[in-house]
Order: C-alpha cells, then structure tokens, then sequence
C-alpha cells in the first residue's frame, strides 16, 4: 500500500471522523470556517433541552442504544429462533432498513396495514421496509436485490403522487449496488450462506475474539464492504471513501488534505448492528469510540438553539448541495458538539459517564431534541437548512 493509499484508508474510521470534526469546530471558534459563528455559551440550552427530552422519553433513565430497532415500532420483526440465522436475519433487516432510512421529506407517511397505524419520517421507513421484507416484496438475497425495480419499492412505500418519497430512485439504485457488492464479495457476504447482506454477520462473529468485539471494528467492516455502493462519492486512488467530502479548511500534507469524513449512515448501522451481535453472546465493547451522527436532526437541535449561527442570513433560505463546504462545515461541528455537549447533559441527568455512552444520549436525546424543536419553530418540522438529497446520505 502507498503512502496516499495508507493516507485515504485513514479515513474509514471513526476516529479520523471525531478528529477532523473537533479539528473544524476549533477553526470555526477561530473564527475560520467561512459562513459560521459558533455560541458556546448557547450549548447549555441545548444541554438543557436534550435532559429535559431525555426524562420525558425515559424517565428511569433506562435507555437502550440508539438504533434501528426503535423505530420497528408497530412490532418487534419476527426474526428466526436459531443462530446464526437469526442473526443473519437480524442483519439482513438492519442493514436494508437502515440504508432506506435516508429523509422521506415532509409530505411522504405510510399506513401499516397490520396495525392500522400511520407512520412518517423515520419510523415510517422502518415499517414500511420490516413490512416488505416480511411480505417477501424486498428480498435478502444478494441476486434479487441486484434487480431491484424502482416500482417495486416505490409499491412497498405506498408512494403516491400525493404522498411522494425523497430520493426513491437513489434508494432503489443504492439496495442494487449493494446487491451487486455482495455478490462480487463472497469473502464478506458469504462466508457461511448464500451472497447477502446477512453474510457480515459471520464476519463479525469470526472477528469477536474472546467473545468481544469493539464497535468501532462494526463501523472499519461496513466501510470495506459497503464502500463501492454509493454513488457519485469520492474515490481516490482506488479507495471509495463514502460519506466524506471536501472543506478547504483542513489541511494535510498528504492525499487526504481537504477531506472531512463523516460516514452518518454507516455510523447509524454500525450501532443498529449491535444488539443483534449481542443477543448471539457477542460482547461489544468501546461503544463510544463510534462518534454522534452528522443528521440534520442533531445538527438542526445546534442550529435552533443558536450554538451554531449562520453569518449570512440569506444561508437559511437558500438550497443546498451535501457537497457545500457549509453544509460539510455543519455536519462536521455537529459530530464534536455532540461530544461536548454529552458530560452537560450527564450533569443534568446525575449520571456517570460509564452509565449513559454517546449512543444513550442520541436515543434519549438529542435526536429527540432535535426533531422537538424543529416542529415548533417550523410547519412540519423539518430541517432549519434546505439540503438536496438522493437520499443516501441523510
């Protein structure tokens, strides 16, 4: 491997997100990232919402992980009794769900036909694909979803003129590549079934030595596999680098100078993929070396509150690529503010660090926050900052 090789693969990590994210806030405090002014004493608020959420949504405080699996909420999925197919399963679902789980944008819900409920947003899309999956309309199998249709999902979504789905063809092209990946990498989809998603589940459990299994080696396994499947991402050198994207601000010597990695979906899969783990006696370890997710619910809780304050009024109305630097500047101080914020909250709560990890906080929390605030401040509750997506990224 080359230097610039070994420079980019740095990249697919949490730890290179938390570092280059903590590196943009301290910019941005200087007064050097071009289109934002950061409040800190306006973190306090935000700490103070975010408690206030966190007692209301768990008042004991017993709070599970942040995770694709609280948002099943028309019913735990049946999944199947013995392992490790369970476990296959358990990924098969996580994994498809999660990454159909970009914005479904304000005028999209679906209506469960089991429970007669309507759901939206993200709950919405966790039915919606638990329901296809279990219908046999959206197959695990790496083939089938290779060949995908665009109708077929769109058909599963109950999506209607009247009731339109961000971003259904790029989640539709995102599940074929996937299949198309699993099917070229049999050493990571099927070591131990046929080619799917499900397969990472082997890998794990093969790489939990002793029975352990630190997250953040969740997170380095669904970057390698998953890498190739996204779209108009950067690519350099060979190395797909996902959900990583330019800011000129940080600067390197090297071949990743520039580049502000992010990897919000992955992250959210990673912590969705844990329990699952576990339930098979997997212990997983260091959880909070995974960082907060750079969603526009976190990031919208900061932008509300006032701790991160657009210099230009006019960024508010405006429509923005992912790509901009300032949106790539707002997903990336959102990572490190979570982290500052998260010893605030615990003080509020009178609780121990060991006790409420990151990923307690984000369920409790602040993505709760996020989404309360944003419903009082604008019909729909959507996000403060008006973004593009394909939905993949989001």
């Amino acid at each position: 491997m080359t230097s610039s090789e070994d420079a980019l693969r740095g990249l697919l990590s949490a730890a290179a997100v938390r570092e280059r994210a903590h590196e943009m806030l301290e910019l941005a405090l200087d007064g050097r990232v071009e289109g934002w002014r950061v409040d800190l004493d306006k973190l306090a608020d935000a700490a103070g919402l975010t408690a206030k959420v966190t007692r209301e949504n768990y008042p004991s405080l017993d709070i599970p992980f942040h995770a694709r699996w609280r948002h099943f909420v028309a019913g735990a999925p049946e999944l199947p009794e013995s392992w490790p197919e369970r476990g296959r399963a358990a990924f098969d679902l996580a994994i498809l769900s999660v990454l159909l789980d970009a914005g479904a944008g304000p005028g999209w819900s679906y209506l469960d036909q089991v429970t007669e409920q309507r759901f939206a947003r993200s709950e919405g899309l966790a039915v919606a694909s638990q329901r296809m999956i279990e219908s046999g309309l959206l197959a695990t199998d790496a083939r089938s979803l290779a060949g995908l249709a665009s109708v077929d999902l769109a058909r599963g979504f109950c999506v209607r003129p009247d009731r339109p789905l961000a971003g259904l063809e790029g989640r539709a092209a995102l599940l074929r590549r996937l299949g198309e990946q699993a099917l070229a990498r049999p050493d990571l989809f099927a070591s131990a079934s046929a080619p799917r998603p499900g397969g990472l589940f082997d890998v794990l459990s093969a790489r939990a030595e002793t029975g352990r299994l630190p997250a953040p080696a969740i997170l380095e396994l669904l970057l390698e596999a998953l890498g190739p499947i996204w779209a108009d991402r950067l690519t350099i050198e060979g190395v797909a680098l996902g959900d990583c994207w330019r800011h000129p601000v940080l600067r390197r010597d090297d071949a990743s100078d520039g580049l502000v990695p992010l990897h919000k979906l992955s992250q959210w899969l990673a912590y969705s993929l844990i329990e699952p783990l576990e339930w098979s006696g997997i212990e997983v370890t260091d959880i909070d070396g995974l960082t907060g997710l750079a969603e526009y619910r976190n990031g919208g809780l900061f932008v509300d509150t006032g701790v991160l304050v657009p210099t230009d009024a006019a960024s508010s109305s405006a429509v923005h690529q992912v790509s901009d630097p300032f949106i790539v500047a707002w997903r990336a101080m959102t990572v490190a503010l979570l982290d500052r914020m998260a010893p605030l909250v615990r003080d509020r709560l009178g609780v121990a660090e060991a006790d409420f990890p990151l990923a307690r906080m984000l369920e409790g929390g602040s993505w709760a926050a996020g989404r309360r605030i944003a419903a009082e401040r604008r019909p729909g509750g959507g996000p403060p900052l008006t973004i593009i997506s394909d939905g993949t990224v989001f």
